[in-house]
C-alpha cells in the first residue's frame, strides 16, 4: 500500500513549479509531495514536460517560479557544488539507455558513486557484492558493458543507482529499450529493491505494465497533472 502518514516528512516536495521555453509553458504551477518508500508513475505524451520536471526535481534545471525541497533542503538556495553533492548523496538515476561507463566493469560501474562520496574501500566492496547478488549478476562482475545484454546492463544501472542508498530514485523509461520479458523482470527488480531499501521512486513511463509497481500515477496534460491512485 502507498505510504500515507501526513506526519512523515516527505522525501520530495514541489510547490507551484513553473517553467517555460520560448513562451511555451511546460510546467504550470505543478505541486506534489513524495513520501519515503512511495513509488509514483509519471505519464504523458512526448514533449509534455516529464523530463523538464525531472530535471527541476533533481536540481539540474531551475524552475522559473516555485520551490523544490529534496530531503528537507530547498534546492533553489543551494550553490552549484551543494546541489551536486546533494544529488550524489540522495538521488539515484536509471535511464532507458543505461549510461554505463564502457571502460569499467560491472562491479566498477556500481562502485563509482561510492568513490565519489568518499566511502571506504571495504564498505564499497561489501555494498557492491551485496547488490551484484541482489540484481542477480554476480557472475558478470568482471564483464564490460559491451559484453553484457541489455537486461544485464540495466541490472548494473539499477545496482549503481542504489549502491549509495539514496532517498529517491528517478527512473526515466527504464524498460523502454528492453523486450517485454526483460522489461517485466526489471520492473520486478525495481519494486523489490525499492521495498528492501525503503527508497522512494518516480518512474517516467509509457508502459501500462509499469503502473503495477507504483502506488499512484501523475498524468501530464497542458503543463499540469491529475493524480490517479492505483487500487491496492
Amino acid at each position: 500500500m502507498s505510504p500515507s502518514n501526513d506526519r512523515v516528512e516527505p522525501v520530495l516536495e514541489a510547490h507551484d513549479l513553473v517553467k517555460a521555453y520560448a513562451r511555451r509553458t511546460v510546467l504550470d504551477r505543478v505541486s506534489f509531495r513524495l513520501l519515503p518508500g512511495e513509488r509514483v508513475a509519471l505519464m504523458g505524451p512526448s514533449g509534455s514536460g516529464k523530463s523538464t520536471l525531472l530535471n527541476c526535481l533533481a536540481g539540474i534545471d531551475r524552475p522559473d517560479a516555485g520551490t523544490v525541497h529534496l530531503d528537507g533542503k530547498l534546492l533553489g538556495s543551494l550553490t552549484g557544488d551543494e546541489a551536486a553533492r546533494l544529488r550524489r548523496e540522495k538521488l539515484g538515476t536509471v535511464f532507458q539507455f543505461f549510461h554505463l561507463l564502457p571502460t569499467l566493469t560491472a562491479a566498477e560501474n556500481i562502485e563509482l558513486p561510492l568513490q565519489l562520496t568518499g566511502v571506504s574501500r571495504p564498505e564499497r566492496l561489501a555494498r557492491v557484492e551485496d547488490l551484484l547478488d541482489a540484481v542477480g549478476i554476480t557472475h558478470r562482475r568482471e564483464a564490460f558493458p559491451e559484453e553484457m545484454s541489455g537486461g544485464e546492463q540495466q541490472r548494473v544501472a539499477i545496482a549503481r543507482a542504489l549502491v549509495h542508498r539514496p532517498a529517491l530514485i528517478l527512473a526515466d523509461e527504464p524498460t523502454g529499450n528492453l523486450d517485454s520479458k526483460t522489461g517485466e523482470a526489471i520492473l520486478n527488480l525495481l519494486e523489490s529493491l525499492a521495498d528492501r531499501y525503503g527508497i522512494a521512486m518516480i518512474l517516467v513511463t509509457h508502459s501500462i505494465e509499469a503502473l503495477r509497481i507504483c502506488h499512484r500515477t501523475l498524468h501530464f496534460a497542458d503543463g499540469r497533472f491529475v493524480e490517479r491512485r492505483i487500487p491496492a
